[in-house]
């Protein structure tokens, strides 16, 4: 009798399924999930800093609203204005030299220009930290680990900050602080977006600007319990990120399979996937792998040098760059321009704020089913309007007490602001849709810096408009109505899908584009 032959187990003859990032998250790990959200409200946390660490100085540099005489037969009978032609030592600000920066380093009269610069520097400083940190988090470091080092960074600057002695130092490091926050809001948008299915893409991106509104209604809550001394506002504000980073990114927060994939690590993103799978109460199939975005024929070059060569990107990125000064100077100049409002700053910056919030839940329903131009468009001529109505009902026109006209300024100069961050969060949603993922945070830091360049001019008319109302609403509203025409030079991109690399996008845009031009031909 033979001897039975030892069992053999069978290898599976499946063959190994190769699929997109896009399409395991759309067949496997579900389009939107537990997981996936987890991600999005970690990651989007850190937006809470970055509204923070921007908007600060609308109360630590607010120009004090009065003043007293401390030798009344030194001062006589003066309006406010004529503190210029005082002895100095005659008069004290009412809130003390401690309530701004403005009071403590007397940025006043020939020197209220200065109280322009910390400002106009920090959005210099964001224009060069987003061109770094774009490149770190497309390059070797990672969203994550970039994303980690902003925080960090922004938790040092912000307590230094409170220690300046001088309008100069406090400058530089406000230029410091600007340089580390700007990789937050890059990586925050990118690293929450690129794990969801399309449908929700366009809604994730908007909802994580709701942490921004969280952020910046916070600040007023913070000054007000603060408003004698402007230092603490900057030390309370300095922990926050630091917590965060230690207690919550670190442990929690998982890398962009996108970018482990673009980077060559592969089964790196595989096991992300298949993490997310499994929260979602989903399995993988086991003899998956992820397709390479890359042609192994063609060697693989520096995407940055790449997009430089490629017309149709940079099409895209210049008219992307000029809107996005537009904005940037209209979004943050009309939140700065609260202090020209004949209303008190703690309610004016609450009510903007609040405004923040509406804004951030309709962007998220309407982008769901409107084209991202339309919505932009719209956006941008509601927010031009409003800053032009604005100078009809000027606080000139208010009297001396708060009147009916000077209500219906607020409301306006409020439906505005609503107006623009439903822009702006429409834009970097855009954005992160018209580029594929290996250059996709580049191109986003690209944008961010159009933006802070725009910002970096905004506190001059400011300051303007402290004399001259007018002119400050005029060149908010005349640049927001530019910008909603200028959106329509680029392409539409709802319900696009993410592509990896610009020759793949390059490729698949040509046919979608061709099928679209037959179809139009056919129809005609």
């Amino acid at each position: 009798m033979d001897e039975e032959a030892p069992m053999i187990p069978k290898r599976s003859s499946q063959p190994i399924k190769e699929l997109t990032v896009d399409e395991v998250v759309e067949e496997f790990v579900g389009s939107i999930g537990l997981s996936q959200l987890l991600q999005v409200f970690l990651v989007s946390l850190a937006r809470v800093f970055d509204a923070q660490a921007t908007l600060v100085t609308i109360f630590t540099d607010v120009q004090p609203q009065s003043w007293r005489c401390i030798a009344p037969e030194n001062c006589g009978n003066t309006s406010y204005a004529s503190i210029c032609g005082l002895k100095p030592g005659a008069w004290e600000w009412s809130g003390g030299n401690m309530s701004s920066t403005v009071a403590e380093w007397g940025l006043v009269c020939d020197r209220r220009f200065l109280a322009a610069l910390p400002t106009s520097v920090f959005f210099l400083g964001s224009f060069v930290g987003s061109a770094v940190f774009g490149y770190l988090a497309d390059g070797v470091v990672g969203r994550k680990k970039s994303l980690l080092l902003s925080c960090l960074l922004t938790s040092a600057t912000i307590f230094l900050t409170s220690l300046s002695p001088n309008i100069f130092i406090y400058s530089t490091l406000r230029f410091a602080t600007g340089f580390s926050r700007a990789g937050i809001g890059i990586c925050c948008l990118v690293l929450s977006t690129e794990a969801i299915g399309r449908k929700w893409r366009g809604q994730v991106g908007q909802y994580g600007f709701f942490f921004f509104a969280i952020g910046f209604l916070s600040i007023p809550l913070a000054a007000y319990h603060t408003q004698t001394h402007w230092r603490n506002l900057y030390t309370i504000f300095s922990f926050f990120p630091l917590c965060y980073s230690i207690f919550l990114l670190v442990p929690f927060v998982s890398e962009s399979p996108r970018w482990l994939l673009v980077q060559g690590r592969s089964q790196e993103a595989l096991d992300v996937l298949k993490r997310y799978a499994e929260i979602n109460g989903k399995r993988l199939p086991q003899r998956l792998s992820i397709k390479s975005p890359f042609d192994d024929q063609i060697k693989k070059s520096s995407p940055v040098s790449e997009l430089w060569t490629t017309k149709w990107a940079v099409r895209r990125l210049v008219v992307v760059m000029i809107i996005g000064f537009g904005v940037g100077l209209v979004y943050y100049g009309i939140q700065f321009n609260v202090e020209n409002l004949d209303f008190n700053i703690y309610l004016s910056v609450a009510i903007n704020a609040m405004m923040d919030i509406p804004a951030v839940l309709m962007g998220g329903i309407l982008i769901s089913f409107t084209n991202r131009r339309d919505l932009f468009s719209f956006s941008a001529f509601l927010a031009g309007i409003s800053c032009l109505l604005c100078i009809v009902f000027s606080k000139k026109d208010c009297g001396s007490s708060i009147g009916k006209s000077c209500f219906v300024q607020l409301a306006v100069e409020a439906l505005g602001f609503m107006a623009i961050s439903n822009a702006y969060n429409a834009l970097y949603v855009h954005c992160v849709e018209l580029f594929p993922t290996n250059v996709r945070n580049f191109t986003v830091s690209l944008l961010r810096q159009a933006l802070m360049l725009g910002a970096s001019i905004s506190p001059l008319l400011v300051v303007y408009g402290r004399s001259w109302p007018s002119i400050s609403f005029l060149g908010f509203g005349i640049v927001s109505i530019v910008c909603g025409f200028v959106i329509f030079w680029l392409p539409e991109s709802r319900n696009c899908p993410l592509y990896e690399t610009l020759e793949q996008q390059e490729e698949e845009e040509k046919v979608i584009f061709k099928f679209d031009d037959l179809e139009a031909e056919l129809a005609y």
